[in-house]
């Protein structure tokens, strides 16, 4: 493997370690109130959106426009709803794009 793969790979582990642990250190007390709270709430998705995104930008313009399709219906979808809606937005992007 390339030394930046690694290095992404150990960077990933690292953020879900932290944030693993960091429900068990910092006191349910002060983690449920105010900016800290909305901060935990949007790790999950700021660790997901940096795995992704790189990947999304660098791979072409059907993973784009899928990747696009995926981040408006978020709003509205589940996970489940939202994970094949970008495999289906993906293979027909690829289908029409090439």
């Amino acid at each position: 493997m390339q030394g930046d793969v690694v290095t992404a790979i150990a960077a990933m582990a690292a953020a879900t370690a932290a944030t693993r642990l960091a429900g068990l250190v910092v006191p349910r007390a002060l983690a449920g109130k105010g900016r800290i709270k909305a901060a935990f709430d949007a790790l999950p998705a700021a660790v997901l959106a940096a795995i992704v995104a790189p990947v999304l930008l660098a791979s072409g313009w059907a993973e784009m426009l899928a990747g696009l399709a995926v981040v408006v219906a978020a709003r509205y979808l589940p996970l489940i709803p939202l994970i094949i809606l970008g495999v289906l937005a993906a293979a027909g992007a690829r289908a029409v794009l090439g």
